[in-house]
């Protein structure tokens, strides 16, 4: 069995990704409102900063920043999945393992965490993020990508538009 270790670092600012279990399924961007709901109730319960993330439609990524004294990503994980996952139908029947675990099949059990360790990383990350829907073929430019912190950070100033648009997108 693996030995899962995380850092325990309060305040640290992490990038994640997380998989739903049936990578076919396609519910994240089908219930979005349920996700967005999910966020917002953790947040209020498990407070963090929404740095960036990107919503596709059988994973996302997204960075956010503990708030200083706290360390516990893997309890907002758990309650932001479980809080989606009481909102949405799902067709499938669980495995035994999952019924033992309380669980409903959607979520892969784990997440993967990447520690962000200076304004460099964090850059490198953000793009990695609004790029995603164009690496998937799921968007021309990153602007037309709904489900997207982008527009939020094009609505600061902090990237143009036309952001890893190529010379030929509209």
């Amino acid at each position: 069995m693996p030995n899962y270790r995380r850092l325990w670092v309060p305040g640290r600012t992490c990038f994640f990704t997380v998989n739903l279990e049936r990578r076919r399924d396609r519910i994240l961007t089908a219930n979005i409102d349920a996700l967005r709901t999910a966020f917002r109730e953790t947040r209020a319960a498990l407070p963090f900063d929404l740095v960036a993330i990107v919503v596709l439609p059988n994973h996302f990524h997204c960075i956010w920043t503990l708030p200083e004294g706290d360390a516990d990503n893997a309890r907002r994980w758990a309650r932001l999945k479980a809080t989606f996952s009481r909102r949405v139908p799902h067709e499938g029947e669980p495995s035994p393992s999952q019924i033992a675990r309380g669980e409903r099949g959607i979520w892969q059990r784990r997440f993967w965490e990447r520690s962000l360790l200076d304004e460099h990383d964090l850059r490198t990350h953000v793009e990695y993020i609004h790029y995603n829907p164009v690496k998937h073929g799921l968007a021309v430019r990153a602007i037309d990508w709904p489900y997207s912190s982008f527009h939020r950070w094009v609505g600061s100033g902090l990237y143009p538009a036309d952001w890893a648009a190529s010379p030929s997108s509209p």
